[in-house]
């Protein structure tokens, strides 16, 4: 029987290379047509003389190709016109922003809104990913800083969470819209999560989908650090011969409804997920390398909660980015799942716009909507030599457009799997009763159970604060500086299994949650390796913008009239000032999902993992799923963090150029590990609080004392309260609200005698 309450797509819209709608999309996919080409001139601010090097020579601060799929003539259909902000306030808004405002509004016009208001909109959520390497206005604003020329919306400062935050006031959703990133399997979840929402009643309508719109540049260089640009520019998943991926852009969403519920009010409706599975490789052979055993468990998981088999399935999109070894490992694990299934089409639309990592899902999932209205299985293109992984598999490749069959309901499944270890898989079908469905009696929302919660772990670092003992210490004085940078801490190498040089290389934002993680875990009973999921809070670090800063420096040098190689020795040290080369290491220790991901390699966790940001509520939005997961009996424990470095110069410069006289930062990472209270009693773990629902009240803040803490600040003040209450009498209570989500009740438990200790004021 199925688990999953059905959801109807009942709107859609994209921004994509070579086509600004499904329409275009289809019309491109069907005819078999490659829409990838050279970047746009200007688009990487940089001279071409230091941008590329011959496919055999030093990529460092280089890349082999400037070929990718990219978005063109997206001005002549973006109207800033009728949003709930005003016009000229979007001006200067990286495309980011604006692809995702344009995007969404077409999505609900798709599904029958207006902006007249079909639909109530405070009963409208969304949930989109969002890639978080830096934006093109990220960058230009941290370039500004570094060559002493103010320049560039602050905004931009603010690609992740402050999309989210912008398009929620643009629509008038409700306050509770947030954005993910599990790199390419970021619109699988997105929709998961949104999914989620509906299913429990929360919402009525959700979006959901990606944008990927990083600096171009960082992405061609990185990519080739990581030896994963095809030096051909050429995208062919499949191939025997594919050399690499090709990088692209763009944006998608969908619009969600329960399916009784788009039934009933006579909705146009595109297809109906019946299932969407999730897992994490935890362990690995490495950030880069895919694990068979995680994909399979995905798959597995979509299938189960939809009821169906996958000899059900009439055609397959893959994630298949066109790099030999990676499309080798998703054939045979896909194949195990589908073992006694004959010729099963598949096809991936990498092979048409490049891969577009964190949209790639929400794409693939409108080619396969398309699909199913027309009829047609669609061609992969450039496919003339099979990978031999094929060979003996369940699966053909469609190389040419054919029917599809409609003898019974049409059902596809389609798969997004993330650098570091992110599978999803999901599983559509045409709005029909299936075959052993009984759609009626799952279609009903589930509100989760409300349960009181174990905090049975806890681990900060919080501006000289090294652990959670210095932490108690700070939050019991009466005043604190109001501010506090993290300047250095020691971190346990043993047991991580990360090379020290691949730490060296990693942002010290990943490094001081791996802090955090550690002393949680330590005295934590043991974690069900595939029942524990990760939820992380954080913002895109604007330190990643010094890559840019490095890059640009020559052509900076032009600009003044100095020839670089003229002064080479100076200019590299100049480069070297800013930050080091970028290194395969540095590129992983970049990327805003990873932080999630080293904690499930570190603990060797399979659940799902995800990273959000949603501004100063992102730790607790993070805490809020983990919550949900655990009540909902998806997970039996989750490990819950944030993590913030707000002292970061560039983050201050925003921050004053947006309100003038901001609060002074701190810098802070906390980690939380939670079980449902009686499992924690049966493990014998010491429980430090319990959370359960509480009444509605103002945000928490120990701002005052330990400073502005912005992703982490939510979680960081439950991290306060649980170390007092630990120390205070059993029954003694705390009342916690957040910005974007929620109240919970903190309460302390006799779990072990204390001197008792006062709740300090917020």
């Amino acid at each position: 029987m199925p688990s999953f309450a059905p959801i109807a797509v009942v709107g859609r819209a994209c921004v994509l290379p070579g086509a600004l709608s499904p329409e275009a999309l289809w019309e491109a996919v069907v005819a078999g047509r490659s829409l990838i080409g050279e970047a746009p001139p200007g688009r990487w601010r940089r001279d071409d003389r230091d941008s590329l090097c011959a496919p055999d020579g030093d990529a460092t601060d280089r890349t082999w190709s400037a070929r990718g799929g990219y978005v063109q003539g997206f001005e002549g259909v973006w109207d800033p016109r009728g949003f709930a902000l005003p016009a000229e306030s979007l001006g200067g808004l990286d495309p980011v922003a604006l692809w995702v405002l344009h995007t969404a509004r077409q999505a609900l016009r798709d599904a029958g809104d207006t902006r007249d208001g079909a639909v109530d909109r405070h009963r409208v959520t969304a949930v989109f990913g969002n890639l978080g390497y830096p934006s093109a206005g990220m960058t230009r604003f941290a370039e500004g800083l570094a060559f002493g020329e103010p320049g560039g919306d602050p905004r931009n400062r603010f690609m992740s969470g402050g999309t989210a935050t912008i398009l929620q006031a643009a629509l008038g959703l409700a306050p509770d819209v947030f954005c993910l990133d599990t790199a390419c399997a970021s619109s699988l979840y997105a929709i998961k999560l949104a999914c989620d929402r509906l299913q429990d009643g929360d919402a009525d309508v959700a979006l959901a989908g990606a944008v990927a719109c990083s600096d171009d540049l960082f992405i061609h260089v990185g990519f080739s650090a990581l030896q994963a640009l095809s030096k051909t520019g050429q995208s062919r998943p499949f191939h025997a011969d594919a050399d690499g991926l090709v990088p692209g852009e763009g944006a998608g969403f969908v619009v969600l409804k329960r399916l009784e519920d788009a039934r009933r009010d006579g909705d146009r409706i595109h297809g109906v997920i019946r299932g969407v599975g999730l897992s994490n490789d935890g362990r690995g052979r490495g950030f880069l390398a895919p694990a068979e055993e995680g994909q399979r468990r995905a798959l597995s998981s979509a299938y189960v909660q939809a009821g169906l088999k996958p000899s059900d399935v009439g055609f397959l999109e893959c994630h298949a980015t066109g790099t030999s070894v990676g499309d080798a490992t998703e054939i045979r694990s896909t194949s195990a799942v589908f073992a006694g299934v004959d010729e099963v089409a598949v096809g991936s639309l990498k092979s048409n716009l490049g891969h577009l990592v964190t949209a790639a899902g929400v794409a693939g999932l409108i080619k396969v909507l398309e699909a199913m209205k027309h009829g047609q299985r669609p061609p992969t293109v450039g496919v003339e030599v099979a990978n031999p992984a094929l060979v003996d598999s369940p699966f053909r490749v469609v190389r040419s457009a054919e029917p599809w069959p409609d003898h019974r309901p049409r059902v596809a499944g389609i798969s997004a799997f993330g650098f570091g270890g992110n599978n999803a898989h999901l599983v559509l079908s045409q709005d029909a009763d299936l075959p052993g469905l009984d759609v009626a009696d799952h279609a009903a929302p589930r509100a989760p159970r409300s349960a009181p919660l174990a905090v049975v772990g806890l681990g900060a670092v919080v501006g000289g604060a090294a652990d959670s003992r210095q932490l108690a210490a700070a939050t019991s004085l009466v005043q604190g500086d109001g501010g506090a940078r993290t300047d250095s801490f020691d971190l346990d190498l043993a047991g991580l299994r990360f090379p020290p040089t691949d730490l060296r290389d990693s942002l010290p934002q990943q490094l001081v949650l791996l802090k955090a993680a550690q002393e949680a875990s330590q005295e934590v009973g043991a974690l069900d390796r595939d029942r524990t999921g990760l939820f992380v809070g954080l913002e895109p670090d604007v330190e990643v913008a010094r890559y840019g800063t490095r890059w640009r420096l020559s052509t900076r040098l032009r600009e003044r009239g100095l020839e670089p190689s003229e002064h080479a020795g100076w200019a590299s040290q100049a480069a070297d000032s800013v930050v080091p080369a970028l290194t395969s290491a540095a590129v992983v220790g970049c990327m805003p999902n990873i932080p999630t991901n080293r904690l499930n390699s570190a603990l060797d966790l399979g659940g799902p993992g995800v990273t959000v940001s949603e501004g100063e509520a992102s730790g607790g939005r993070a805490l809020q799923l983990a919550v949900r997961a655990l009540r909902s009996g998806e997970l039996d424990a989750a490990v819950v963090g944030a993590v913030d470095l707000s002292c970061c110069e560039a983050h201050v410069a925003a921050l004053c150029a947006l309100e003038g006289r901001p609060s002074a930062p701190g810098d802070a990472a906390v980690v939380l590990i939670l079980k449902r209270l009686p499992d924690a009693q049966r493990a014998g773990d010491r429980v430090l609080a319990l959370i359960d629902d509480g009444p509605a009240t103002a945000p928490a803040s120990f701002d005052h004392r330990l400073g502005r803490s912005w992703a982490a600040g939510e979680l960081r003040d439950v991290a306060a309260l649980v170390l007092a209450l630990d120390a205070a009498p059993a029954g003694t209570a705390a009342e916690v609200g957040f910005r974007a989500a929620p109240s919970l009740r903190l309460t302390a438990v006799d779990s072990a005698p204390r001197p008792p200790a006062p709740v300090p004021t917020r």
